[in-house]
């Protein structure tokens, strides 16, 4: 009525009022009055927005692929972007007057795309497709450091990348490169378990064999022991039998030494025995025979006088004609 018009906007809306070229208000979240002939309404959204995007690049081995993924944004200075492109209300204050609020995001896509295609173009098919973390981290030093953002008023909040992939063909032929070197990769795996394994059986072998080895040194030391041990008790033995031996020798020498002296004795003894003897022969010589048979048989008993009586006949035999010996008498000496 009377051309007033209320306006309330909402916290993540700046609102702006301009009168005569002037401006008189402004502000997130701002109601008020206006009187709609000679006030111009400037609303530009603050709030964060998510835009998603998907490009067709193509990398420096000239081969196509597509990105996807979303960036949001948000505005730091409406004020900034207000100046650059055209908010402004219809006198309803519900509309724009055009379309460039909705030429912003399109904007920033292409600034967004400039930037991929800046570093798609740098790297080879098979590096793109595994640098997305890379190419988001470049992406948000480009936006942060852009002029054109800042111009803007514009702040990128945050960019992501949810996939890079190629051209259906170009798929399948990676697959198929894939698949072969997957394959190749696998003999390749089963070549180095073979090699691995028959150098494990080598190692097994050797292990075996040093430990034969070492077995038979250790059985060769013991042997060489067992023989150093027989040495030494042979040794020993022929040293005991050496002294058993000089031991035997020193006796029979002292035996022999006794025998000589005992022979020394019995020899000096038959010396003596026979010098005595000799003595009595000598003195026995001079005696007249008949004293000596006197007194050789003045000891004698009355048989052996008999005997020597008889011996004394029978040496005189022939000087006798007649013997007549006595039953008596010769029944005594048969009896004694």
């Amino acid at each position: 009525m009377f051309n007033f018009s209320y306006i309330k906007s909402d916290p993540n809306t700046y609102l702006m009022l301009y009168k005569g070229g002037k401006l008189k208000r402004e502000g997130r979240g701002q109601s008020f009055i206006y009187f709609a002939p000679t006030s111009s309404l400037v609303a530009v959204p603050v709030g964060s927005q998510d835009v998603p995007f998907i490009f067709h690049e193509v990398t420096h081995d000239f081969q196509e692929i597509t990105i996807q993924g979303q960036f949001i944004f948000r505005v730091e200075n409406p004020r900034k972007l207000s100046e650059l492109m055209n908010y402004s209300l219809k006198p309803d204050g519900k509309t724009y007057q055009n379309d460039d609020p909705g030429k912003l995001e399109y904007r920033l896509i292409n600034l967004v795309q400039v930037n991929v295609r800046t570093l798609v173009q740098c790297l080879d098919l098979q590096a793109a497709l595994i640098s997305s973390n890379d190419i988001v981290s470049e992406l948000r030093q480009e936006l942060t450091a852009s002029d054109i953002l800042e111009s803007m008023g514009i702040a990128i909040m945050d960019i992501s990348i949810t996939a890079i992939s190629p051209t259906p063909e170009t798929s399948r032929a990676l697959e198929a490169t894939v698949r072969e070197q997957l394959l190749q990769e696998a003999d390749e795996a089963i070549y180095v378990r073979r090699n691995a394994s028959v150098e494990q059986e080598r190692a097994i072998k050797e292990n075996e064999l040093k430990t034969d080895i070492a077995v038979e040194e250790k059985k060769r030391e013991i042997e060489e022991t067992k023989r150093e041990a027989r040495r030494a008790i042979q040794e020993k033995d022929r040293v005991i039998q050496q002294e058993r031996l000089e031991g035997n020798i020193d006796l029979e020498d002292r035996k022999q030494s006794l025998v000589n002296l005992k022979s020394e004795n019995a020899r000096k003894e038959a010396d003596d025995k026979a010098y005595a003897v000799s003595a009595v022969m000598r003195a026995m010589a001079e005696v007249d025979t008949s004293v000596l048979e006197t007194i050789t048989t003045s000891g004698m008993a009355p048989e052996q006088l008999i005997s020597q009586a008889f011996k004394e006949l029978a040496s005189n035999a022939e000087k006798i004609g007649e013997l007549n010996i006595s039953p008596d008498l010769l029944q005594s000496l048969t009896n004694q």
